[in-house]
């Protein structure tokens, strides 16, 4: 009797078809199952760009995933190991997320709200009951299975999440997203299952008035707030809220862990199994406009952080070929934002510097399986060629802002500029600076004044598109310049701008530079 070949190869099993997003280490495609002809979402991993550490996680997120098996969570199909490369098979989900789907609705009540939090609920007590704690729930990781009325929530990205045993405590690290982080993770104390519900009541808190409970742009003053549970329920738009509604938020938002509630107690509150006799059904115009302001906020600080990410992954590709490049200079410190995933789970001593890396927050890749469905995918966004020549207009608008810049046209560049452009640069010493003032300094002292001629050549301009409205482009820039006493120069530095469409016009919102020599304004010495 001949024996079965068994089919090892992700290729033997599916085919792939287009993209749908990508990260630092991964992409993410469309695939078909060749027995079935049904379609599923694969992250396909590049295993060579992993450390021994990454790679741990990446086989700790599929076994967590592989054990998971509930409506309301991304379900893993199939993990497929191959020379350089993991496939790891996912529900192919088209919804969107779940807060770009309550903006775009004609009608949204309280006992809507109640509805989406009880999904959520379902998902984290399945988590629960398996021994895992998800540890990043937010906004991002809530997706809707299909763009149909009703769609199930599903719950995504188990990237962070870890296993526990009952309901043990231990410090497993600083992990999460700023907003959403419990009191318990940010005093380095020991957690488990209930940083979950925490992030619960803030998400509930958002999905009744569109804003979140705890805010502020100083990171510090938000830990504070959130550690002091420091949260309220201002007038008037907590006054149409059923106080049941807020009784089970400040449950949720309890700051001691232990007599914070459960996710199967919460499932039983009688705000979420009776919601038809509790929850009010008023339409809530006010918290559907305070979500679109909330959700532009949350794309836009995204796309900041690809730039920055973006950014240092073209510095790491270009190491090698930038001769004037320090490895003892300034270290440029990155922002995190309230919607930024963090994680710093290696709470060892840095052999080199005796830092204490516990107290040192590190940004995390934005390539989980939250980019297996955008919220608006590109297929429905515009035609191939559409998407073509946008990106053709960022690269041009990119070239126009370099070309006022060469030549010191400031009123050029503040045309193309926002006002409150954000930037990190070398000549900021690792500051984040803010608004025009520090880069007119330049325009009226140094560009265009002690350079005879200047040539700038974008090399390998990569462009992601964010909706309609919102870009961002990294690429090298390759600068030759003849300076005041005749003598040629070639500079390179690594860039990546965000653009922003205002009134049908792009504006550069936010750009990061690496790669410069100090007191070389914008890219270039031209102080030679």
């Amino acid at each position: 009797m001949a024996v079965p070949i068994v089919c090892t190869r992700f290729s033997d099993n599916y085919d792939l078809k287009e993209e749908l997003g990508k990260g630092a280490f991964s992409v993410v495609r469309r695939c078909v199952q060749k027995s079935t002809g049904l379609e599923f979402a694969a992250k396909i991993i590049n295993t060579k760009k992993l450390s021994a550490r990454d790679f741990q996680k990446l086989e700790r997120e599929a076994r967590i995933c592989r054990k998971l098996q509930h409506p309301n969570i991304v379900r893993l199909h199939d993990s497929i190991q191959e020379e350089n490369f993991h496939y790891l098979v996912f529900d192919l989900v088209t919804g969107g997320e779940l807060f770009e789907d309550i903006v775009a609705r004609e009608f949204y009540s309280e006992a809507d709200a109640s509805h989406c939090i009880q999904q959520i609920l379902e998902s984290v007590n399945h988590c629960h009951q398996n021994g895992v704690v998800h540890r990043d729930l937010k906004p991002e990781n809530l997706l809707l299975a299909s763009k149909a009325k009703g769609a199930a929530v599903k719950l995504a990205d188990f990237g962070l999440a870890i296993e526990v045993q009952g309901e043990q405590q231990a410090w497993f690290g600083f992990a999460g997203t700023p907003g959403y982080l419990s009191p318990e993770v940010l005093k380095k104390e020991p957690y488990g299952k209930p940083v979950d519900i925490w992030a619960c009541g803030v998400i509930l808190y958002i999905l009744l008035v569109g804003y979140p409970p705890f805010w502020d742009e100083d990171q510090h003053r938000l830990y504070a707030q959130i550690k002091a549970g420091a949260y309220d329920y201002p007038s008037p738009e907590w006054d149409t809220v059923t106080p049941e509604a807020k009784n089970l938020i400040n449950q949720m938002l309890t700051v001691n862990p232990s007599k914070r509630i459960t996710a199967a107690d919460a499932l039983k509150h009688p705000w979420i199994c009776q919601r038809e006799r509790v929850a009010s059904v008023v339409h809530r115009q006010e918290t559907v406009d305070c979500l679109k302001k909330f959700n532009a906020r949350r794309k836009l600080k995204g796309a900041i952080l690809t730039t920055m990410l973006a950014t240092r992954n073209f510095s790491k590709c270009g190491r090698s070929i930038i001769a004037n490049k320090k490895e003892n200079g300034s270290q440029v410190k990155e922002s995190t934002d309230s919607s930024t995933t963090l994680e710093d789970d290696d709470i060892k001593e840095d052999k080199k510097g005796g830092v204490d890396r516990s107290s040192t927050v590190i940004a995390k890749e934005p390539e989980e399986i939250r980019i297996v469905c955008p919220d608006k995918p590109f297929s429905q966004l515009s035609t191939n060629s559409q998407m073509s020549a946008r990106r053709q207009e960022i690269i041009k608008m990119t070239e126009q802002l370099i070309e006022a810049i060469n030549t010191g046209d400031f009123e050029a560049y503040t045309k193309i500029c926002d006002p409150h452009l954000t930037a990190f640069e070398p000549e900021a010493m690792g500051n984040l600076v803010e608004g025009m003032d520090f880069h007119k300094f330049y325009f009226d002292n140094v560009l265009g004044k002690n350079c005879k001629a200047v040539n700038t050549t974008i090399l390998n301009p990569h462009v992601h598109l964010l909706g309609e409205d919102a870009a961002c482009i990294a690429y090298v820039r390759l600068t030759q310049y003849m300076d005041k006493h005749g003598q040629a120069h070639t500079h390179q530095s690594e860039e990546s701008r965000v653009w922003h469409k205002r009134d049908n016009k792009w504006q550069n919102v936010h750009f990061h530079r690496s790669g410069g020599n100090g007191g070389a304004a914008f890219g270039f010495s031209s102080l030679k």
